[in-house]
């Protein structure tokens, strides 16, 4: 029997809304990682993951892409996706 499809919804600190769906993946958490750039502007990359581990198992990478791609600085966040 397939999964009915949800609507999943992460809220950021910053009250910024991410809205992932219709899905029937089994997502729980969304990861943001918000970088500036030597130049000073800023990019955003995020995801979504089917675990906690999974979402914060990015946070290693965000290092190493920071190191690499010479980034001032990051903010890697993760949140819960709630479904509704």
């Amino acid at each position: 029997m397939a999964r009915r499809k949800r609507l999943l919804t992460a809220t950021m600190a910053d009250g910024w809304v991410k809205t992932i769906g219709p899905t029937n993946a089994p997502f729980t958490h969304f990861w943001r990682i918000v970088a500036v750039l030597e130049n000073g502007k800023t990019e955003v990359f995020w995801g979504h993951a089917a675990s906690l581990k999974e979402a914060t198992g990015k946070q290693a990478a965000t290092r190493d892409a920071a190191r690499q791609r010479g980034w001032q600085r990051y903010d890697f966040e993760v949140v819960e996706l709630v479904e509704g």
